[in-house]
């Protein structure tokens, strides 16, 4: 009876490995697939375009563009505005996230809210926004006579709007786990407050501020948007000049270096990257958030209050309160009435069907990356999980931070042929829209997947349930609302998409971001001012839509 025991137990365990090998593979297929598909083969397409001259690579083309003055001039104020961007934000920022961990205050889920809300903004709306504050005719020039734009300056705060929430909500999300008691035990031993909090509190939190530093750092060195609006003439990052050797000069070779140049430089980032993640989760024990947040309590903290206050007031909410009030000046809603007619000079329909058509676009991107990034979240989940998926969770992120102005002129040079013949259809945009929302997707329901208890899983198994049958009885029932935030981001940034979809939205059929930033390069008052009208709705849907977020979130962690 045990020899048979021990016979039989070796062929159970080799068919649960095939199986869940089986299971793995079926999970991943679908996601690998289609960024096979829809993102590694149009950025290869438009390298190989640039680089192959009569079917021969010519790799020395590389060090020609290095050797460019002007190129190398555009390399250095990338890194040095995104490290410059990178410091400004958190110098401003975290004290944020410590109000946000440690204090309770009226207001503070609604605030969390609306200190999201410049994230997940389109950067064409955040430029417009800055626009109509420090440029020219802005509140600042009416004011003072002081103009910000074409400057450096004006990038820079534009930089710090945006991705401040990135730092309140990944260090303050781990700020507010962290167990007060071990700081204050340091203090009951004789360390001062300055010393306790740099030997017990920056430790633990400097994988935090490291992955945050990080995501700002990349999402700054990839700026375009924000650069392209503000930045004028004067300044280039990298993302902005492959845009103007693609579209302007028409030379897809210096644009393929320049892609390769930044695609590697994206690849150590989000390596290292992943690495801080890893530590992050493995390195610390944390408590429940909800017992270390606390009244403030003497003058200092309800100082410190008021100006992170003053500082949300003045850098996100004035910005987006000039821009809304930009969009009133003319009489009457005058500028919203323009935008229900086309002079045909701009568009060839009427600028308000941008409106509709950039949320039916929103829809079915968000409908994709939920499918693709939902496979994916349930096979990284696995703890099975070999170094292919491991490394396929790194590349879910490259989207975020490879040229999208790539990515959108590679659709219309590799989708161009048959099977994949998609560049007069309209699924091309949902389609680059999608692979923004993939990784929002996938970051925001892995945690919630794995902290799912695997015996439950292995139990349903074990009574016979199919892996799909343990997904819908199993996970989903635990990660619906998890679900639903994912949507939600993925909804977001699928609506506010400009760097690729400037090159692929049809005329007859504009998104709410190409829409503004054609209105913005023709001269005239009233295209400034449908402009701004177009930017308050694009940012009143972008609020509504993280105000029904947080209403949703289960857990005050201040994770994405």
């Amino acid at each position: 009876m045990d020899l048979a025991r021990t016979e039989v137990a070796p062929g159970k365990g080799r068919t649960k490995a095939l199986k869940g090998g089986a299971a793995r593979l079926g999970l991943i297929a679908v996601p690998v697939a289609f960024f096979a598909l829809f993102f590694a083969y149009p950025v290869a397409a438009i390298v190989a375009r640039g680089l192959k001259v009569d079917g021969v690579w010519q790799f020395g083309r590389l060090w020609d563009v290095l050797g460019q003055s002007d190129i190398r001039h555009v390399l250095w104020f990338t890194t040095w505005q995104a490290l410059a961007s990178t410091a400004l934000t958190l110098l401003l920022a975290l004290p944020g996230a410590y109000v946000f961990a440690r204090f309770d205050f009226p207001g503070k889920q609604v605030l969390r809210a609306v200190v999201t809300v410049p994230f997940v903004l389109p950067t064409v709306v955040v430029g417009t926004a800055f626009l109509a504050l420090v440029g020219r005719g802005g509140l600042l020039d009416e004011l003072w006579g002081v103009r910000l734009d074409t400057t450096v300056w004006a990038i820079l705060l534009a930089h710090v709007f945006f991705n401040y929430a990135v730092v309140v909500r990944t260090v303050g999300g781990l700020w507010s786990q962290l167990d007060p008691r071990q700081e204050e035990a340091a203090r009951m031993l004789g360390a001062s407050p300055l010393k306790a909090w740099r030997q017990v509190t920056l430790p633990a939190l400097a994988p935090a501020v490291a992955a945050a530093a990080l995501m700002v750092f990349l999402f700054t060195f990839t700026s375009f948007g924000v650069v392209q609006i503000l930045g004028g003439p004067t300044f280039s990052t990298l993302e902005v000049e492959i845009y103007r050797q693609t579209s302007e000069i028409f030379d897809l070779s210096t644009a393929a270096v320049l892609t390769i140049i930044q695609f590697l430089a994206v690849a150590c980032i989000l390596a290292v990257h992943a690495w801080t993640v890893r530590r992050r989760e493995s390195a610390l024990r944390l408590v429940d958030a909800s017992v270390t947040a606390r009244r403030p309590r003497g003058a200092g903290q309800w100082a410190l209050l008021a100006g992170v206050l003053a500082v949300i007031v003045v850098l996100l909410l004035l910005p987006l309160a000039v821009l809304v009030q930009r969009s009133l000046d003319a009489p009457d809603f005058g500028y919203y009435r323009a935008l229900t007619s086309s002079d045909g000079g701009v568009f060839l329909v009427a600028p308000i069907e941008a409106i509709g058509n950039s949320l039916q676009y929103a829809v079915v991107a968000t409908l994709i990356a939920v499918l693709i990034g939902g496979l994916a979240a349930a096979a990284l989940t696995r703890r099975d999980a070999g170094r292919f998926v491991r490394g396929f969770d790194a590349l879910l992120m490259l989207p975020l931070g490879v040229s999208a102005v790539t990515v959108g002129f590679g659709f219309l040079i590799a989708l161009d042929e048959p099977p994949l013949d998609l560049r007069s259809t309209w699924i091309l945009v949902p389609l680059a829209q999608a692979l923004v929302g993939v990784p929002f997707v996938v970051r925001t329901m892995l945690p919630v997947l794995r902290a799912v208890d695997q015996r439950l899983r292995e139990a349903a198994s074990v009574l016979g349930a199919s892996p799909w049958r343990v997904w819908r009885e199993v996970d989903l029932p635990m990660v619906r609302r998890a679900l639903l935030i994912a949507a939600g981001f993925a909804f977001a940034v699928s609506l506010g998409e400009f760097g690729a979809t400037v090159f692929i939205a049809r005329p007859d059929n504009p998104t709410l971001p190409v829409a503004v930033a054609r209105l913005l390069g023709r001269a005239g008052e009233l295209n400034y001012g449908q402009a701004m009208a177009l930017s308050t709705v694009l940012m009143v849907v972008c609020a509504v839509a993280l105000l029904v977020l947080e209403r949703l979130r289960t857990d005050r962690t201040g994770e994405f």
